[in-house]
């Protein structure tokens, strides 16, 4: 999918890019796979903000995306490819055999059609979901399950893939998007090949309404603030952080400390780090 360039009638418009929606075949979702979702702004139950900087933004249908792949052994048309306001990728509307409909991940390659099976001996094809024990070696995967049956967790977003590098005893090897290799189980599934839309990345929103649209508020500078307000506050003129190390809001370390809490599941499954 190419990217869209405007005229610069606006400053908004000098700088922005948008795709040109090319391969988007349907422009209204399928009404019996969308559900109301109120999205939490930031908030909790309490309504007090735990994650700054979030709030407003578009009014948006959630789109119910299949990442389980369970219809073992029924293959399924691609009827539609369509944009998915909730995520980077596009989604694909899959009409099986049966009349069940589904969305799944649009996969990149895979056209209007197409047809497409979860199984245990499907072919390595485009689309095609099936155990990672079953995927040849070098094969490139998305959707990948961490745990056997819970759906796909890892590789997602728009553009992204992971391969399959070894196998040995009840794991396969897997290179993340990341550059992390981990260990995953060999009877999780995985769908083949890169999650569509790979041109995202290259998109430039241009100005900041469009950063409002999806829902992410300004983010002030500490250093802008009154001392009350952060640690890196107040001065005369543009002053130094006047400290050892920048401090967030409430005063705990923001650069340079490491804050990912140890998983002691998984950190065995991990034999090199992301990057």
């Amino acid at each position: 999918m190419a990217i869209r360039f405007f005229k610069a009638a606006t400053p908004g418009t000098r700088h922005g890019s948008v795709l040109d929606f090319s391969e988007i075949s349907s422009k209204k979702p399928e009404k019996s796979l969308t559900t109301w979702w109120s999205r939490s702004k930031g908030r909790n139950n309490k309504g007090i903000i735990t994650s700054r900087h979030r709030g407003g933004g578009h009014k948006k249908l959630y789109r119910d995306v299949d990442f389980k792949r369970n219809k073992v052994g029924v293959s399924a048309k691609v009827s539609s490819i369509e944009y998915d306001p909730n995520r980077n990728a596009h989604i694909s509307l899959l009409h099986y055999q049966d009349g069940e409909k589904k969305y799944i991940l649009h996969p990149a390659g895979l056209k209007i059609g197409d047809f497409v099976i979860a199984s245990l001996n499907a072919t390595i094809s485009i689309g095609n979901s099936l155990p990672l024990t079953n995927i040849p070696l070098g094969t490139e995967v998305h959707n990948i399950e961490l745990k056997p049956g819970a759906g796909g967790q890892l590789v997602r977003a728009a553009g992204t893939v992971a391969q399959i590098v070894a196998k040995e005893g009840n794991y396969v090897t897997l290179r993340l998007p990341s550059g992390e290799v981990r260990l995953v189980p060999q009877n999780c599934w995985a769908t083949i090949g890169r999650v569509g839309n790979v041109d995202k990345i290259n998109l430039t929103l241009g100005k900041a309404g469009r950063n409002r649209w999806l829902g992410r508020r300004p983010h002030v500078r500490g250093s802008a603030m009154n001392p009350v307000d952060h640690p890196h506050g107040g001065g005369e003129g543009r002053a130094p952080i006047g400290r050892s190390r920048p401090l967030s809001p409430w005063g705990k370390p923001a650069l340079g400390v490491k804050t990912r809490k140890r998983k002691k599941f998984s950190n065995f499954l991990i034999l090199q780090k992301r990057k």
